[in-house]
């Protein structure tokens, strides 16, 4: 008995290890592909183009902020109490509005770099799909704790986006 279960197990094992030899395994680092894709720098120019103008409207107000703080630190001796109150309340309204603008830009900011990214993984899983196909790789993973050098095909996805014919 003891021996008809060490022959089943020693053949379980023979036929895992035949049925890995014909496994084809690929693995991508997406976080290569982020950084060295042609499609994510071009993102990344877009985005920061389309938000400057309000970046730099949210500075100009950060800097109005601080004068009017500074004015109102350094004049306050000197000030009645209404106009002082006034200023204060200036200072306050000024402070509100930053920080919605600050949330607001922030909340865009980051509705828009989730879309770009979304369009960017899309195109990088057709090509991955495509190389996939092409190569006849059985799995390719996207995260691992360990992998080897020689089932990394990141460089070909890169070279694939940058190509655009895939």
């Amino acid at each position: 008995m003891l021996k008809n279960i060490a022959i089943t197990g020693i053949a379980l094992l023979m036929l895992c290890g035949a049925a890995q030899a014909d496994t084809k395994i690929g693995f991508i680092n997406n976080q290569r592909i982020l950084a060295e894709s042609p499609q994510a720098a071009k993102a990344k120019k877009r985005i920061e183009k389309d938000f400057e103008k309000r970046d730099q409207e949210l500075q100009r107000m950060v800097k109005q902020l601080q004068t009017l703080q500074e004015s109102l630190d350094k004049n306050s001796p000197t000030l009645t109490e209404a106009e002082r109150r006034t200023k204060e309340r200036e200072l306050a309204d000024l402070t509100r509005d930053v920080q919605r603008k600050q949330r607001e830009f922030r909340e865009d900011l980051s509705q828009r770099q989730n879309d770009e990214m979304a369009a960017i993984f899309e195109r990088i899983n057709k090509v991955i799909k495509q190389i996939a196909d092409a190569e006849k790789f059985d799995i390719i993973l996207q995260e691992a704790v360990y992998f080897n050098q020689r089932i990394d095909i990141t460089d070909k996805v890169i070279k694939a986006l940058g190509d655009g014919t895939k």
